[in-house]
């Protein structure tokens, strides 16, 4: 039992060579009956990746701000301080994950079917 996990035993090297051999070739055949890429509808790379992550980052942190300046405001009218800032920061996250779920997913909704039907 020893035997088998030793590597520098006997025929080990040998072994552990079949085995690589072995594994290389049914790689190439799974290799072989994959389809081929046919283009990635996102092409990656160089500064147009950069220009998408900038895009979802601005994105998600204008959620964000747009709803701390609500909660802001509406405290400072009602008198409400921080609860007003607080829930609308929160309602801002969730706008701003919204928005790049959306911007990810290629314009579907994040919760699924539109709520326009009816």
């Amino acid at each position: 039992m020893a035997a088998d996990n030793a590597g520098g035993e006997g025929g080990g090297s040998e072994d552990w060579s079949a085995r690589r051999e072995a594994l290389t070739r049914k790689l190439a055949e799974q290799r072989a009956r994959m389809p081929q890429d046919e283009g990635d509808p996102r092409p990656r790379g160089g500064m147009q990746g950069v220009a998408e992550g900038l895009k979802l980052a601005s994105e998600f942190l204008a959620g964000i701000l747009v709803g701390t300046a609500i909660g802001y405001g509406i405290d400072k009218f009602a008198g409400t301080s921080p609860f007003g800032l607080i829930v609308f920061l929160l309602i801002g996250f969730a706008a701003g994950a919204a928005n790049v779920i959306r911007s990810v997913s290629g314009g579907a909704s994040p919760w699924g079917s539109n709520r326009d039907e009816g």
